[in-house]
């Protein structure tokens, strides 16, 4: 068994709505195989794997896995379960999973990972395990696990970091890491904000900088009257001494730059003791500081938005002895404890042997070997910082009003939003000018000590952070998503288009470029997955319009979360055969993921004439909002009779029902893009945007004024009309059989003249496809030019054209048809050969070249309308 390539989704996707991995596998001749007949494969597996006991495997029973595997079950799905195996021995919750078979022996295995190197990793022992298990060669499993572990800690989330994207995704908003940093985005757009750790994009730079500078913080809230310890840098041993002897004894030494308590030493008592430890911090720091040591407890005030929301008292590591055994054996017993990890990874952190800590075991005359008297305690360290293995103990409730109005204001000097002030007092409750000092002020402060304290109350700090960043209204920018084979690019343009004749600065992707607020910042195909969070990042947008086309989706899932609204506007046949997507039930579950990735009080519009788009009705938990160009269509009497939206044409009107009360839109001749009213696929258009906007409670004057202004400026390359000395060109980028049947039966009801058109399709469609678009064109075109795309996708030169001239062929064998490969050239010819009233329709790869040509012309009148057609 062998990778073949791995695909990692960073959210929903075509599998799930969870995170996973799609490894694409070769089983190498073993497809057929179950592992029942692999000599001991089984037995040695799960002796390996003991965890798989538990798997249930569909049956609704423990060991329903083993029964599977003693029945006879296959090497990909056994890849999968061992895949989930792993990351459960690590610690990671997952349990979604599942084998599919491509071909032969070309599998895919989709599994859920919380950590993508490490889902990664897993992946690969998992394939090695079951080479060994088939070759019966050992395997060093407990080396390669610790070899995973070792990388986990690089992709772990901070505590801090979790909490605060706990609280958020708890109010409903987003969170997006921002590529392998530790830094997240909360929220979308305008209302994104950034953070990393207990830092956010709000937080002064200054001033974190200032808290990391010991001295300069404790002169500034020393020029605010607030109380700090005594103390100075010190330059040399003579001032060193000088100022210890000034302080008096006790003192302590510490870094001026510095964090997590690196480098503190606590109550020096005396001259030798202060020399020798002031010539070991140098060796590490170039900047020292001493300072007055005080006698009291050590406790973190949390100060979020200027107020004080939580407060610990931080405990030292201290071990209890039994009267046997000794201090490293009741480390390692105090290690155990699952609360604790290495580093931030758990509530607790692991004590760590290192030379502070039997510094001050010699101190007080113990060793790692010596037994300490029965219920004797012994403080290990004297510094109580939890990333050194100290614990705390909520005071939230104790500490005085007093004390708390001097955090706020020792905050305020150092002008962090977000701190942790570090004082030092026998009482937190008695004010700190008379009995105390401030310590510290520290930016980044850590939470965990608040969310997890080792006695007390749990404290929520990442919601009080949530509410200081959005000033107590948390909200995320709306989102709608637009999908669909046909129409999808002239809906998503007809709602930026409202919107932003609205006021509101709109992001949209669309197949044509990116445009934030009417500007284009990319042009290309962007319907995928870097297009849409290129928008969901920036920092203007107020609202995102993201057309999201089926090869995004299937490469790289979704990049939103969930969405407001999502349009289907239809589902057919186009791109079948294309990412082992070979059925029209396969297409709709990849194109209803836009339908089901939408907030419980969010709107799903759907196309209730579209037969395909009806079949996943089923799978959408969302309300749903119905149009229809029949009034009478069975699903839009059904929303207007439960008094729910639907959009629908009667009349020659687009009409809205809404809570039982029905409102007139706009006439559809008032609707430029449908020519006066011909244009069906552009009403159906029309119709698709107004639900989305509705679904937005825009006002429907306004929904108005938006389709009326909505033209062909602004829907390029969508059945865009030109006038070439009296001759009709059309350009549209139609590209499927569904589109060309909309635009080529829309020509019968334009043309006084012969009709020429200039027809292809992308090398990726299958046979079929090719050939029954030239079938269609043969129906309605007097003359045929069949042209080839310039990226050929894959196909020999020619293959396509001669695949759309059998086509034609079959259907009108004296049809006049001619091919000529380059679509430029093509038009040259098309024009040469037309006389005026004739109509030239150009089914585009390239649009500027052949508006630039028709343009160029003294004689032209370009644009004279527009309508839309397939994407």
């Amino acid at each position: 068994m062998k990778i073949i390539n791995s695909t990692v989704y960073a959210g929903r996707n075509i599998h799930s709505h969870k995170k996973c991995i799609q490894l694409d596998v070769d089983l190498e001749g073993y497809s057929e195989i179950p592992s029942k007949d692999i000599k001991d494969f089984n037995k040695n597996l799960v002796d390996m794997l003991p965890i798989l006991n538990t798997h249930r495997c569909g049956i609704d029973e423990e060991g329903g896995f083993v029964k599977r595997l003693n029945e006879g079950t296959y090497l990909a799905h056994i890849c999968e379960h061992i895949i989930i195996a792993i990351q459960n021995i690590l610690g990671i919750d997952v349990a979604y999973g599942k084998a599919r078979e491509i071909e032969g022996d070309r599998y895919i295995v989709v599994y859920q990972y919380e950590y993508p190197k490490v889902g990664i990793e897993v992946a690969k022992l998992a394939v090695d395990i079951i080479n060994s298990l088939i070759e019966r060669k050992k395997i060093s499993f407990d080396d390669r696990l610790n070899i995973i572990k070792s990388i986990m800690p690089e992709e772990l989330i901070g505590p801090s970091a979790l909490e605060i994207c706990n609280a958020a995704k708890k109010a409903g908003l987003p969170v997006i890491k921002m590529g392998n940093s530790g830094f997240y985005q909360i929220g979308y757009g305008k209302q994104g904000r950034i953070i990393e750790s207990a830092i956010t994009n709000a937080t002064s730079c200054v001033s974190a900088d200032i808290s990391c500078d010991k001295l300069l913080t404790k002169e500034l809230l020393r020029i605010q009257n607030l109380p700090v310890s005594q103390g100075e840098k010190v330059n040399n041993v003579i001032d060193l001494l000088r100022t210890a002897e000034e302080i008096g004894y006790p003192v302590v030494l510490k870094p001026e730059f510095g964090s997590k308590g690196r480098g503190v030493i606590l109550k020096i008592t005396n001259e030798k003791e202060l020399l020798r430890y002031y010539q070991k911090l140098t060796e590490e720091f170039k900047d020292i500081i001493v300072e007055r040591y005080y006698e009291g407890d050590d406790y973190r005030v949390c100060v979020v938005g200027y107020k004080v929301v939580a407060v610990s008292k931080r405990i030292p590591p201290f071990v209890i002895g039994d009267g046997e055994r000794n201090i490293k054996e009741l480390i390692d017993e105090l290690n155990s404890d699952e609360l604790r990890g290495e580093d931030h990874e758990k509530p607790l952190t692991k004590v760590k042997i290192d030379d502070e800590l039997e510094r001050n075991l010699s101190k007080n005359n113990y060793n790692l070997n010596s037994v300490l008297k029965n219920g004797e305690k012994l403080f290990l360290r004297k510094n109580s910082n939890l990333s050194t293995g100290g614990i705390a103990i909520d005071y939230t409730d104790v500490i005085s009003e007093e004390n708390k109005e001097i955090c706020v204001r020792a905050a305020k000097a150092i002008g962090l939003d977000i701190c942790g002030v570090d004082v030092c007092t026998t009482d937190i409750s008695e004010s700190l000018m008379n009995n105390g000092a401030i310590l510290e002020v520290n930016a980044a402060p850590g939470l965990r000590m608040h969310s997890y304290p080792y006695e007390g109350v749990s404290r929520n700090i990442g919601n009080d952070i949530i509410n200081m960043m959005y000033n107590n209204n948390p909200q995320n920018i709306p989102v709608v998503a637009i999908t669909g084979t046909n129409g999808k690019t002239t809906t998503t343009r007809i709602i930026n288009s409202t919107l932003s004749r609205m006021g509101y600065c709109v992001g949209m992707t669309s197949t044509d470029g990116i445009y934030v607020n009417g500007k284009c910042i990319d042009i290309g195909d962007d319907t995928g997955f870097e297009s849409a969070k290129c928008i969901l990042y920036n920092r203007d947008v107020d609202i995102a319009v993201l057309e999201t086309a089926r090869g995004g989706i299937i490469r790289k899932g979704l990049a939103y979360d969930l969405a407001d609204v999502a349009v289907i506007t239809n589902i057919t046949d186009d791109h079948l055969g294309i990412d082992n997507i070979n059925s029209m039930e396969e297409l709709c579950k990849v194109k209803s993921l836009v339908a089901e990735a939408v907030k419980e009080n969010g709107n799903v519009v759907i196309n209730a004439d579209d037969e395909w788009s009806r079949k996943i009705i089923n799978r959408i938990s969302s309300n749903i909002i119905y149009y229809s160009s029949d009034f009478n269509n069975e699903l839009i009497r059904e929303n207007i009779n439960k008094k729910n939206i639907a959009v629908y044409r009667k009349d020659d009107y687009i009409y809205v029902s809404n809570r039982g009360v029905e409102y007139k839109i706009i006439d559809v001749k008032d609707i430029p893009i449908s020519l006066n009213g011909t244009l069906e696929f552009n009403i159906e258009n029309a119709m698709a945007a107004c639900a989305a906007l509705v679904a937005m409670e825009v006002d429907y004057s306004m929904i108005k004024i938006g389709l009326e202004n909505f033209n062909s400026e602004d829907n390029s390359g969508r059945f865009n009309v030109y006038d070439y000395n009296g001759i009709k060109v059309i350009l549209d980028y139609g590209h499927n059989i569904e589109g060309y049947k909309k635009v080529l039966s829309t020509l019968e009801g334009i043309s006084s003249g012969n009709i020429t058109g200039i027809i292809g399709v992308p090398g990726d469609r299958n046979d079929y496809v090719a050939r029954e678009i030239g079938s269609i064109s043969a129906r309605y075109l007097d003359k045929i030019i069949i042209k080839e795309d310039k990226d050929r996708r894959g196909r020999k030169g020619g293959e396509i054209p001669n695949l759309i001239k059998d086509g034609v062929l079959e259907v009108k064998k004296n049809a006049n048809v001619n091919i000529v490969l380059d679509e430029f050239t093509a038009l040259q010819i098309a024009l040469d050969e037309s006389s005026e009233g004739d109509i030239v329709i150009v089914f585009f790869e390239k649009l500027e070249p052949l508006v630039n040509y028709i343009k160029s012309n003294k004689n032209s009148d370009t644009n004279l309308g527009n309508v839309v057609n397939s994407n």
